[in-house]
Formats: C-alpha cells, structure tokens, sequence
C-alpha cells in the first residue's frame, strides 16, 4: 500500500460535521468490525456516541479522497479529554472502570485517549503515525504530561491473555504514584 501522505490532514474537530464524522467512523470500526453493541438509534444513524462526547476534544485525520458522504472523509480518530475538561464536566471516563484518584489530584496536567481508530482502507499507511504527531502536537502545546486510557482485549478467558498481560506488567507498569486500581 502506498499514500501520499499529503491526502491527509491532521486536526481538532471544529465542525457538528466533523464531530459526526468521528463517531461514524468510530460506528464502522467498533460496531461494523468488531462487533460493539449499540442503541436502535445509534444503528440507524450509523453512529456510535456516548455522554462523554461533548467534553472530548475530537483529534482526526481526514482524507481529500473522493467520498460520497462528506462523514466519510474522516478517516482516523482520537478522543482526548484535558483534566480540566473532566473537572468541568461529567469526569473522566475511565472512572466508572477504575480509581483515577491519584491522577486527578496529581499536580501534572494530564490526559484521557480513548476511542481510537483508523479506517480500514488506511491502515498501514501514514495514518497513525500522523495522528501520533497530532497527539504529541497537543500535548506539547498543553503541558501535559500523564497520559492513560482504557483498553480493551478481547474475550473474558484470562488464559489467552496471559503472555499479553505478563509482559505488560513486567515492562509498563505505572509508577505507584499513578497506579491505578480498578
């Protein structure tokens, strides 16, 4: 596969257009693909979408390819929520899952990622690596300086996931001043 990296164009989304264009695609990846449940009302908008929405600043990466729905033209996505976004708003999402306590009181400014993904048709191109230069131009221009989310793996069966797990914790655990608990 080969892109010219030059179709592509790396921003926050300023526009509803822009914000839908996110969560259609997010709707294509996580639903189409991998097979994320959704409302009646999301499945016929062809959206996926949650409360936490609003307070996300939407990172994209939008192609110049010819579409026929101008939603179509996003093609990558990161959700990016500021501390301060969270205090003024509904909390961080990750917090439903696990104590954020040690890193909403950290004096380091930081930073939820969420809900990433690239079109199929872009993949193994230069997208991720342009929405990686977006995120550190973010970041940069920002402060800040923790970043985390929440991942998932699939299935509930540990077993699978042993080596995955093991190596994570060997090699990128948190310090204790910002580990986590669910």
């Amino acid at each position: 596969m080969q892109s010219d990296v030059r179709q592509y164009r790396v921003k926050l989304a300023e526009t509803e257009e822009e914000r839908l264009g996110a969560q259609r695609l997010r709707y294509r990846v996580f639903v189409e693909e991998m097979g994320a449940a959704v409302t009646p009302e999301q499945r016929a908008a062809r959206r996926e979408w949650d409360a936490f929405d609003p307070f996300f600043d939407h990172l994209i990466l939008t192609s110049e390819e010819p579409v026929a729905d101008p939603l179509d033209r996003v093609v990558g996505v990161y959700r990016l929520m500021r501390r301060e976004a969270a205090q003024a708003g509904i909390g961080f999402y990750g917090a439903a899952e696990y104590d954020l306590s040690l890193i909403e009181t950290s004096p380091r400014e930081s930073l939820e990622l969420g809900r990433s993904c690239i079109a199929a048709g872009h993949r193994g191109g230069p997208g991720m690596h342009l929405l990686w230069s977006g995120l550190a131009q973010y970041v940069l221009e920002r402060d800040i300086e923790i970043l985390f989310g929440t991942a998932s793996f699939p299935g509930t069966d540990p077993a699978p996931l042993a080596e995955a797990l093991s190596f994570l914790h060997h090699r990128h655990l948190a310090p204790p001043d910002l580990r986590v608990r669910a």
